[in-house]
C-alpha cells in the first residue's frame, strides 16, 4: 500500500504509542498488528522515540505503516525518515513540515483546527488532516468542515477517541481516528493492548 487512504481502508485506526520504550516497541507492535491495527505512531516526546521507530520499521517493513507524531522541526522529519519512518503526524498546522515529509517520500497527516489551516495544509500536499484537539470540536464541526473542503478529504479526529465515543464521529464522515490512551498507556503489556485493539475494531464493525 502506498497511500494513506489505502491504509485507512484496511483499518481506520492509528495507534498513538505515547510513552513507548524501545524495548517494548516490537511486542506491543506485534499485538496491535495481530489485532488488525497496522498504522503505528510513536510521538517524539516518548523515551528514545526514534529507536522505537527503527525497531518497528525493521520488524514490520511493508506490513505496517510506522511513523512519528508530535513532530515539530524539519530536523526531526529527517531523523524519522532515516530510521525508516514513513508517516509524519504533527499537533499543529505547519505546511513546511508537510513539504519536508513529502520530499522524503513520507505520508503526512498534520494537525489543524480551522478551514484556513486545512486548506493551507492540503496545498502543501497533506495526505490527511488531523482534527486536534477533537475534544474542543464535535461531530457537527467535522460535518461542516467536510462540506466546504474538497470532496474526499480524509479527516482524522484525535483527542478523546475511544470505543464508546467514535460512532458519532464516524457517522459524521471521519476517515479514521488517532487512538492514544484508550489503546496504550506507558507500561501496558501486549496482551492488554491487543484486547483494547480488538474492542476498538469491533466498535467500528471490523470484527
Amino acid at each position: 500500500m502506498t497511500t494513506l487512504a489505502e491504509w485507512l481502508a484496511r483499518c481506520p485506526l492509528i495507534a498513538i504509542l505515547r510513552g513507548l520504550r524501545p524495548e517494548e516497541a516490537v511486542p506491543v507492535g506485534e499485538a496491535l498488528v495481530e489485532a488488525g491495527i497496522t498504522i503505528l505512531e510513536v510521538p517524539l516526546n516518548s523515551p528514545d522515540p526514534v529507536e522505537s521507530i527503527r525497531h518497528l520499521a525493521a520488524r514490520f517493513g511493508d506490513s505496517a505503516l510506522v511513523g512519528a507524531g508530535t513532530v515539530m522541526t524539519e530536523a526531526q522529519v529527517a531523523e524519522v525518515a532515516a530510521a525508516g519512518g514513513r508517516l509524519l503526524v504533527t499537533p499543529h498546522a505547519d505546511a513546511g513540515l508537510v513539504r519536508a515529509a513529502k520530499a522524503r517520500g513520507m505520508l503526512a497527516a498534520p494537525g489543524f483546527f480551522t478551514p484556513t489551516e486545512a486548506c493551507a495544509l492540503q496545498a502543501a500536499g497533506a495526505d490527511a488532516l488531523k482534527l486536534f484537539p477533537a475534544e474542543a470540536a464535535s461531530p457537527a464541526v467535522l460535518k461542516a468542515l467536510l462540506a466546504v473542503l474538497p470532496k474526499g478529504t480524509p479527516i482524522l479526529p484525535v483527542g478523546g477517541m475511544a470505543a464508546e465515543t467514535i460512532a458519532p464521529w464516524r457517522q459524521a464522515g471521519a476517515a479514521g481516528f488517532g487512538i492514544g490512551s484508550a489503546l496504550y498507556k506507558p507500561g501496558d503489556g501486549p496482551d492488554l493492548v491487543g484486547s483494547r485493539a480488538r474492542a476498538l475494531r469491533r466498535a467500528l464493525g471490523f470484527g
